[in-house]
């Protein structure tokens, strides 16, 4: 086994800065590193983190988030496993996949992708991130939660503090403190309004996750809050940056934006490129319930394991020229990117796969083929280079673009 001296550590300031190169030295000469920082092995090669998303034989399990998720959310179903797993999900996947998200949900995304777009479209210069992308995903959630977007700053500070306690790698204990504060503050806010809704249902998702029932099974007012939270947080922080990467890589390879420009049909297939070349969350970690051989040696029972989906997603082992961003690529099937059977990493997979995923796609297709109407001649400002930031979640800060104003 390899040890974290042998390449820059993932704490370091080389590794934020560009983290690519550090992938790929892990991938070819440690495919597995002990991290002490972190107390957890890092796996690198796609076969491994593959293997630990899909978990066929039960040896990689999502017990780490007992104390990596619990302490700011509370007790989610990314912890449950079994027919306690199944039950809950079942319970709250229907809202996200076919009717229910086709004509409930996406005339709410359109609104929101529309409103944000006419503050700016006069203007003739945005910034992508700022003015869109961490404003458009929080909005839809408050708008299909029936919450109050006035109380926007609040839901962008709880889930900022949120990706930043599961992201404190190095063990900040303000950053700790904030995390759980948020979770304090999210529930006061949240259970006067679920009650409400229990006694006046009406047709957003709060009062259909109060409703629903499975096998007689039904949510507390503690599941739902923590349903809410989780979605927030991840519904906002990954989509927005989703939706920052695709326009940055667009941008950056404009032959490959003129083709989606001529034919949107191609905006899902520059996401899941998105996914799988610069993905939103870079790390996502499991528990060993027995001893597992990977690459690179042995993990034992017990232990937690970071896998590098970043780095599993550029292994040259799955994908032909994996450092190049390629729409058109034929080694990533886009018919199956947004499903459990997906070839990249960036949504996990198996029975763990992203319950938000189709919702993600309705957003970024809706919010990128808005955008692209409202700014058809949209480039970077004059000398701008987009650039990523970020260690556990990851995107560009900021995306300044110039464009023809109208209206």
């Amino acid at each position: 086994m390899a040890t974290a001296q042998q390449v820059p550590d993932i704490l370091s300031a080389q590794f934020a800065a560009d983290p690519y190169p550090v992938y790929r030295a892990m991938r070819e000469s440690a495919p597995l590193i002990w991290h002490e920082p972190t107390q957890s092995y890092l796996v690198s090669r796609y076969e491994d983190v593959e293997r630990a998303f899909k978990d066929k034989d039960s040896v990689f399990t999502t017990d780490n988030y007992d104390w990596q998720v619990e302490p700011v959310h509370g007790k989610t179903i990314l912890q449950l496993s079994g027919r306690e797993h199944a039950v809950r999900r079942a319970l709250v996947a229907p809202a996200f996949r076919g009717a229910d998200l086709q004509h409930t949900f996406l005339p709410v995304i359109e609104r929101n992708a529309r409103e944000l777009i006419d503050s700016v479209r006069h203007k003739g210069e945005a910034d992508l991130v700022d003015d869109f992308a961490t404003r458009f995903p929080v909005n839809v959630i408050a708008d299909m939660l029936g919450l109050d977007k006035g109380d926007h700053a609040r839901f962008h500070g709880w889930y900022t503090s949120v990706i930043a306690f599961l992201g404190n790698l190095a063990g900040d204990p303000e950053v700790a403190a904030a995390g759980e504060r948020t979770r304090v503050e999210f529930a006061e806010y949240m259970f006067p309004i679920i009650r409400e809704r229990r006694e006046n249902l009406g047709d957003d998702l709060l009062s259909t996750l109060c409703a629903a029932e499975v096998d007689g099974v039904r949510m507390d007012d503690e599941d739902v809050k923590a349903f809410c939270s989780l979605l927030l947080a991840a519904g906002g922080e990954t989509t927005d940056k989703a939706i920052a990467g695709v326009f940055a890589n667009l941008l950056t390879h404009p032959e490959q934006l003129a083709a989606v420009r001529e034919d949107r049909g191609l905006i899902a297939r520059a996401f899941a490129e998105t996914l799988r070349f610069t993905p939103p969350v870079h790390m996502i970690m499991r528990q060993t319930a027995a001893e597992v051989t990977l690459s690179g040696g042995v993990v034992p029972a017990g232990a937690t394991v970071t896998c590098l989906i970043g780095a599993a997603n550029r292994d040259p082992e799955r994908y032909a020229d994996p450092d190049r961003f390629d729409l058109f690529r034929d080694d990533l099937t886009v018919t199956n990117a947004f499903s459990a059977a997906a070839d990249h990493l960036a949504f996990a997979l198996g029975r763990h796969f992203c319950v938000g995923a189709l919702l993600a796609k309705a957003e970024v297709e809706t919010g990128v083929g808005q955008l692209l109407d409202a700014m058809p001649d949209m480039r970077l400002a004059d000398g701008f280079v987009p650039s990523e930031q970020g260690v556990f979640t990851r995107g560009p800060k900021s995306l300044p673009v110039r464009f023809t104003p109208v209206g």
